[in-house]
């Protein structure tokens, strides 16, 4: 009977309940940061895809931009799936990390692969913590794969990006703080809004 009882509190949770409205949250913020994340791919390959020597580290961001799609595909789809609304933030977090993609970008291959660490680095604890969460609740086991799944791409970014010398950027500290806590606030402000 209790095997029963499990695998009843392992389906998706139906809505109006509070851990119902708590995922639709985690959806909403994850949708809103691949959003931000395949902004950024983008603006870095604009401004190194002008230029001939830098065709190596675009086709590496536009691989990665690929994985990006891949993971807002999924989150556009539990979006509509729970009848979600993605953030109010939407339209002013898509230019901000375009922003953020093109400036680190002219900055240097240094600089941008320090954003991608930086990013990846904060969004890989982000999804550790909701699957931690949604364990611990002993629930949703099939968005606990789809987290855990796109935390293993994210830390395959942020590896890559240390690869190539994000340690190396000029400022790294500063630059990697400041992109930190901007990602940190938009987490906050996205759950909620």
């Amino acid at each position: 009977m209790q095997l029963a009882d499990n695998k009843r509190a392992k389906r998706p949770l139906p809505p109006g309940n509070a851990m119902a409205r708590r995922v639709a949250d985690m959806v909403r913020v994850d949708h809103a940061g691949e959003t931000a994340a395949v902004a950024i791919y983008q603006a870095q390959q604009k401004v190194f895809g002008v230029l001939a020597n830098k065709r190596a580290i675009t086709q590496t961001l536009h691989e990665m931009e690929q994985g990006e799609h891949v993971h807002l595909n999924a989150f556009s789809e539990e979006l509509c799936k729970r009848k979600a609304r993605p953030t109010a933030f939407i339209g002013l977090w898509q230019p901000l990390s375009f922003a953020l993609g093109a400036g680190t970008a002219l900055l240097g291959e240094k600089c941008a692969h320090a954003c991608t660490e930086a990013v990846e680095d904060v969004i890989e604890q982000h999804y550790q913590d909701q699957i931690d969460e949604l364990e611990a609740a002993d629930v949703e086991p099939e968005l606990i794969a789809l987290f855990t799944q796109f935390r293993e791409d994210e830390l395959e970014h942020r590896d890559k990006a240390i690869e190539e010398g994000a340690h190396e950027a000029p400022a790294y500290p500063l630059l990697t703080g400041v992109i930190k806590a901007g990602c940190r606030a938009a987490i906050r402000l996205s759950e909620k809004i």
